[in-house]
């Protein structure tokens, strides 16, 4: 996935709201969005590849969701970051979620990623619902996300964002497509999650702002769009465009943990 927007506490009844794409080799088999039975169930798409995910979230309430980093890491590559999604899935909190992360790079290596996780927050999370956003490029950054609407692609975070070595130009490019998306999604005053979740969706396919990508001559581009809304009442949403959702429509997602 390289586009990740975060609605973080910033629409009524909705403490997370996620708009994402995903793009990928075009070859790479995926299976849609599905609830995984287990402890705890969780609701994710599928890489039919590696067998992990790049989005999901599960009956505590808990999102997880990854993008991939540009940059270049010694001995990287060892596991999947889809399966660190899905070990991450596996928490109750942000805290505990913290806990799988930091076992998981003990135990394996990586290619640099960018990760958020987020709880909706209710009786299995006490207190108030945190965000945090881990960055790994060797070394493990993790930072508490505030209220707001916060935009992750390949070369970071909300106007934090760096010229990758192998293409510096793809990477300016890359950073002002999503300053431009942050700014555009910014909340309107009680705006409805209905309406903002809309605005999200059809930003991501809008071409101006440069994130639904098609580059058939090297068979990568955008695979598929995500729509997840947990809401404050223990309920949620999701929709799935299965294809690059300039063209292809979202269909709300039957069943949730």
């Amino acid at each position: 996935m390289c586009t990740l927007t975060l609605g973080w506490r910033v629409v009524d009844d909705a403490p997370v709201v996620v708009a994402a794409n995903r793009d990928e080799r075009l070859g790479r088999p995926s299976e849609p969005p599905a609830v995984i039975e287990g402890d705890p169930s969780v609701l994710a798409p599928r890489d039919a590849e590696a067998g992990g995910t790049w989005i999901g979230y599960n009956e505590y309430g808990l999102l997880a969701a990854i993008t991939n980093r540009w940059v270049d890491v010694p001995d990287g590559g060892e596991r999947s970051r889809g399966l660190l999604v899905r070990d991450v899935l596996g928490a109750a909190s942000t805290h505990e979620a913290r806990g799988i992360l930091d076992d998981a790079l003990a135990a394996d290596t990586y290619d640099g990623f960018n990760l958020v996780v987020a709880e909706r927050g209710g009786p299995t999370t006490p207190g108030d619902p945190t965000a945090i956003y881990a960055e790994w490029d060797g070394t493990l950054d993790v930072r508490r996300l505030d209220p707001g609407v916060h935009v992750v692609v390949n070369v970071g975070i909300d106007g934090e964002y760096f010229e990758p070595e192998r293409d510096p130009d793809r990477g300016v490019e890359q950073a002002g497509n999503a300053t431009r998306l942050r700014e555009a999604l910014a909340p309107e005053p009680g705006e409805p999650v209905s309406a903002w979740r809309a605005r999200a969706a059809d930003a991501l396919g809008n071409h101006d702002y440069g994130v639904c990508v098609h580059d058939p001559d090297r068979g990568f581009g955008t695979r598929s769009s995500s729509l997840f809304t947990l809401f404050a009442d223990g309920t949620a949403d999701v929709r799935f465009a299965d294809g690059p959702p300039c063209e292809t429509a979202f269909r709300r997602v039957e069943g949730q943990v």
